[in-house]
């Protein structure tokens, strides 16, 4: 049973959606259908577009309700749309897209089951208060003036009596509202995400789309690292290795008429020979760390805090190896996200959590946590752009929290199972 106070929070909530339901969706029914009948006459082409545009805002806000009164999570169904509309062509093309999107009509099938089933839904919280108020009105003083034409619910009110059974009564109806309120808000919300969520179908359309994008993103991530490979080798090793060829050339020729020059030469190829080496250390580094491959992920990550620039305390939590790519995706997103503290939010300490939950089917959650100025803005830079294509092949995620002041939580989840 709920308390009192949740009951009444319910009640309240039902009011505002007893607006909502009977006020804005059936006006909104009532408008697309008639934007729908005016097809024909061709003012229907330019009104559709807007009023379905406030039909989805109405629509994704009852969906943000859920989520906030009920902890239901509705996902969005609609398929993209072109930016627009631009002149006659731009509202036609808009239209058609919109009739042609299954969720534009579950959208009308939903503002009119709202209307009449979510209304009374949300209207019953507020009733039940009301009716059981009523009951202890009666008991105190109001059934003299009623007395004899007035029934509340099966007690005709005419004696004292009579305004003790109303209490009685109401006290009952009291009792079922702190127990049936909250559930009462639940199946409103119930009923939205019946109508409201994306199909079985709509899901599927999304994910195939979704692994389109990310496979293209991981192509085009590989060429862009092959790339740079390339380039790192014909720039750096590449080139000291052709200059230790032409040196040892020279001491060939200079070994016999200049053994002092070619011994200054020998040092200069040995000099060089070191630098190449290391220079290849650290491409390989690069590409796939010795220690992520030789230790696992945990050790690859607390190696990598102790050559930052900023004290980085390390929190890891393992039950053991993974996939190698989710090792190497999972290592180098923490290594862009430490960097990016270090070079942009003036922190002092950071804090790096990673650690594994088998909630979910399984999950690889990383939090880096800094205690710097805040304010970071993900629409600048590449950086967070590079760290969702490194998670988005696995179906990761990445969330950032970064208020103006601080502190900036970056957080990162990805669905994986141990080896």
């Amino acid at each position: 049973m709920g308390s009192p106070a949740v009951s009444l929070l319910a009640a309240g909530r039902g009011l505002v959606l007893t607006v909502l339901s009977l006020g804005f969706s059936l006006t909104l029914f009532l408008m697309t259908l008639l934007s729908l009948v005016f097809m024909p006459l061709g003012v229907g082409v330019f009104t559709t577009p807007w009023v379905l545009h406030v039909v989805r805002m109405h629509a994704d806000r009852r969906r943000a309700l859920a989520g906030e009164w009920a902890g239901l999570h509705i996902r969005t169904p609609y398929r993209p749309l072109p930016p627009g509309p631009f002149g006659v062509t731009g509202y036609v093309e808009r239209c058609v897209l919109l009739l042609k999107d299954p969720a534009t009509w579950r959208d009308f099938i939903w503002l009119i089951t709202d209307a009449v089933f979510g209304y009374v839904l949300a209207l019953l919280p507020p009733a039940l208060i009301g009716y059981g108020v009523e009951g202890w009105v009666m008991f105190a003083g109001v059934w003299r003036a009623v007395a004899g034409g007035y029934w509340y619910g099966f007690v005709h009110v005419e004696t004292f009596g009579d305004a003790v059974q109303c209490a009685a009564l109401g006290s009952f109806v009291l009792l079922l509202a702190c127990f049936a309120n909250p559930y009462l808000i639940t199946a409103h919300f119930q009923l939205a995400r019946g109508l409201l969520a994306p199909t079985r179908g709509a899901l599927l359309t999304q994910r195939v789309e979704q692994l389109y994008e990310t496979r293209h993103d991981a192509v085009d991530t590989s060429a862009a690292e092959l790339r740079r490979i390339e380039r790192d080798l014909h720039d750096g090793a590449q080139a000291r290795l052709v200059a230790m060829g032409m040196s040892l050339g020279t001491i060939e020729a200079l070994i016999e008429h200049d053994p002092a020059k070619a011994k200054q030469l020998i040092a200069q190829a040995r000099e060089s020979s070191v630098e190449a080496l290391t220079e290849l250390r650290d491409l390989v580094r690069g590409i796939h760390p010795p220690v992520l491959a030789e230790r696992g992920l945990g050790d690859a990550a607390e190696a990598l805090a102790l050559r930052m620039q900023v004290p980085v305390e390390v929190d890891v939590e393992l039950p053991g190896r993974f996939a190698e790519p989710v090792e190497s995706a999972a290592y180098f997103a923490v290594s862009e996200v430490l960097t990016n503290a270090v070079k942009h939010a003036v922190a002092e300490h950071i804090w790096l959590d990673i650690h594994y939950t088998y909630d979910a089917g399984g999950m690889l959650r990383i939090s880096v946590t800094d205690d710097g100025q805040g304010g970071a803005d993900v629409s600048n830079g590449s950086g967070i752009a590079g760290i969702e294509r490194r998670l988005g092949p696995f179906d990761g995620i990445l969330a950032i929290s970064s208020p103006p002041g601080g502190p900036t939580m970056v957080t990162m989840e990805i669905p994986c199972r141990p080896t």
